[in-house]
């Protein structure tokens, strides 16, 4: 039996274009999101800790609509449907449009994915044995954070092959669907009907008004997102009353999104798309302000000065989680691939090599934004296992990027040489 084609052959012009601009931007957001993260880890045990907690703690918004939320509950609940709201519209975008439009190309990523959620999670679990309110956080340590590694990988990272580059960006845009949607299944603990099903009707109304924009409604998008967006805000608040977590409206949203013109719509003068308008208008508030936001809220914990670090480190859950990502991560998603490969009788694309799938599996043990979320909802909000989770989820985010950048660092090293040497 012959062999398929290559996992992730050369991408079209445009893609690659497309590639690189989310890449640029996402960089900007992981640099952004770790000095907020800083700044609040500093601030937080700082002489003035309590002037960040008033802050953070300090509740705003309209009761009756179980909107009033703390500042700290608007980022998470609130920023972060931003940041999937573009999660959900680049998978839809990759799956249509993109390189991953191909059953042959998408398993690999999507089966990577699923090793880098299953393997950490079952390695978490086996530390925390014995513990149920450990085990809680059995699902912390399975995202992977976008801004963060792509910004470690652009600095580190300027001559390795852009077939690695796409694979980390769908790697982790799916690994995130999949956190979001445990997110739905198990952090969910009651569910009101009613704001359910008006929700649900919500984003159908979106979704009718999303895909007909041009041909029934006759706007144009520069026009439609100022009609989605009022609706789009609707929708957040009726899932978030309903008790399933409001991010999970930006995903929805997005999904609806259409990402193609329709046949009568590609003419000369047709424009940019929907998918296009909301891409220029939001990746600049997600990357730029939300999740940087969201990191500075979620990141500012006491530690505790020396004795309280060293308290933490003999925590279980601080071990299973470091353990998970560092570890665990790289494992599953080297493992998870190489066993798809070999099934799907896959050949990596002739540029890279298995170190550096390697290497972007330690990238991806970097679990930061996603990860601080799952360990809001996995344990009690100023609780002691709730400040060890923020403290491992920290470390770990670190120790991976290290990690990763002496891997990689020295493989672009070797690809650089390479290049240099061809010219």
């Amino acid at each position: 039996m012959s062999r398929i084609r290559s996992l992730f052959p050369s991408s079209s012009a445009s893609e690659s274009i497309r590639i690189g601009e989310i890449l640029r931007k996402e960089t900007v957001g992981g640099i952004l999101l770790v000095a907020c993260a800083v700044v609040a880890l500093v601030w937080a045990n700082s002489p003035w800790a309590e002037t960040y907690f008033a802050v953070r703690d300090f509740e705003v918004g309209y009761e009756p609509w179980h909107l009033r939320l703390s500042i700290g509950a608007w980022a998470a609940d609130g920023l972060l449907a931003i940041f999937f709201f573009l999660v959900g519209l680049e998978l839809k975008r990759e799956f249509v449009s993109g390189d991953l439009r191909r059953f042959s190309t998408a398993v690999v990523p999507i089966v990577a994915a699923v090793g880098g959620v299953a393997v950490p999670a079952l390695i978490y679990l086996a530390v925390t044995a014995g513990s149920a309110e450990a085990s809680r956080g059995w699902a912390i340590p399975t995202a992977t954070d976008i801004a963060f590694a792509v910004a470690v990988l652009a600095v580190i990272g300027s001559h390795l092959p852009s077939a690695l580059r796409i694979f980390l960006l769908t790697l982790a845009v799916v690994d995130d669907l999949i956190a979001i949607g445990i997110i739905a299944i198990f952090y969910t603990e009651t569910v009101e009907v009613v704001p359910l099903l008006l929700a649900l009707g919500v984003i159908a109304v979106y979704g009718t008004i999303a895909q007909l924009y041009r041909r029934f409604f006759r706007l144009r998008p520069t026009a439609a997102w100022f009609i989605l967006l009022p609706i789009g805000l609707m929708a957040w608040a009726l899932l978030h009353a309903s008790g399933i977590h409001a991010t999970i409206a930006g995903v929805l949203l997005g999904f609806t999104v259409p990402v193609l013109h329709r046949r009568a719509d590609r003419g000369e003068d047709a424009g940019p798309g929907l998918a296009e308008e909301f891409e220029h208008r939001f990746r600049p508030l997600s990357a730029g302000f939300a999740v940087p936001v969201f990191a500075f809220f979620s990141a500012g914990v006491t530690v505790g000065g020396a004795d309280g670090f060293a308290s933490a480190f003999s925590d279980p859950i601080v071990i299973g989680i470091i353990v998970a990502l560092v570890v665990g991560k790289p494992l599953g998603i080297t493992a998870a691939t190489w066993i798809i490969t070999r099934i799907r009788r896959i050949d990596l694309d002739p540029a890279l090599r298995w170190i550096d799938i390697a290497g972007v599996g330690i990238l991806a043990g970097i679990g930061f934004t996603v990860s601080l979320l799952v360990a809001e909802l996995s344990f009690a909000a100023g609780s002691a296992a709730a400040d060890h989770a923020k403290v491992a989820v920290l470390t770990a985010s670190v120790v991976a990027a290290a990690l990763a950048s002496v891997l990689l660092g020295a493989r672009n090293r070797r690809y650089r040489r390479h290049r240099n040497q061809d010219s």
